[in-house]
């Protein structure tokens, strides 16, 4: 709370394993948001392949993206586009030169300094972060109150939120000592299999050594996810009645029901 102003909840999307469905559920929470709980979202796209904007419905060539905000060519107003779902600050290819463009002093804070403007212009900014732990994931950690992590039911999966939790840990020693993570969402999950019910187990392992949890919502595997994006809808457009997309509606409450609970302690 800042003079009786409420500033927005920022929530980066975050697995430096690719194929974990990170896109697909940062634009299921930021539609969800606004479809059901009527909240304001920005959602931005800190990934180079620029799926999160092309997933809902922009072009991600021909507008300032950012790239332009975070390298100081363009104010972040005039970056932010409409969409049916909500706000979002698309990326491209450009965003890949990141290590080689980013060279001042705070360059783990651009985003978080870019945000200041229009963080009272919404409820919630949903961040999708590249496959990797770069600059680019640094300055989503430096920005972000919290944290989710998607996570396949796949061993090499588990191995990655490991490593991440290690740089969690060393982005909380220097620039964001408040950073919390949610939790780990299962994605592509299929109770029949025994690897699922496996990595499960596993993964509440894991968050409760690092003071996390595992989502009480699993999103389950459907050919009706991968088809959405290329359609420029959300799951809950794309197909009302699938299972996967009430799974992503109870996931969505739970974040909500979550992040209230933590606003009000912040």
């Amino acid at each position: 709370m800042n003079g009786g102003i409420i500033l927005a909840t920022i929530i980066a999307l975050t697995n430096q394993k690719g194929g974990v469905g990170k896109t697909t559920t940062s634009s299921a929470l930021a539609a969800g948001l606004v479809s059901f709980y009527n909240k304001k979202v920005l959602a931005i796209d800190l990934d180079p392949q620029g799926s999160l904007g092309f997933s809902l419905g922009l072009d991600i060539e021909d507008c300032k993206t950012i790239h332009d905000v975070m390298t100081g060519q363009v104010p972040i107003q005039s970056a932010i586009q409409m969409t049916d779902y909500c706000d979002v600050i698309t990326s491209n290819i450009l965003l890949s030169s990141a290590e080689l463009d980013f060279t001042s002093s705070d360059r783990q804070l651009l985003l978080k300094n870019a945000l200041t403007p229009v963080m009272d212009n919404y409820d919630y900014i949903i961040i999708d972060t590249p496959p990797a732990l770069n600059i680019l994931t640094v300055n989503a950690y430096a920005a972000a109150d919290h944290l989710i992590i998607p996570m396949a039911p796949e061993i090499l999966s588990l191995l990655g939120v490991t490593q991440l939790m290690d740089t969690i840990s060393s982005v909380r020693e220097s620039v964001n000592p408040n950073l919390n993570v949610l939790g780990i969402i299962l994605t592509k999950f299929n109770k029949r299999t025994l690897l699922a019910r496996e990595v499960k187990e596993l993964a509440e392992n894991v968050a409760s050594q690092t003071g996390t949890r595992v989502f009480n919502t699993q999103i389950r595997t459907s050919v009706t996810v991968a088809e959405a994006p290329a359609h420029g809808l959300s799951i809950f457009d794309h197909s009302p009645s699938g299972k996967p997309t009430e799974d992503y509606k109870n996931f969505v409450k739970e974040v909500i029901n979550m992040t209230l609970n933590k606003s009000a302690g912040r």
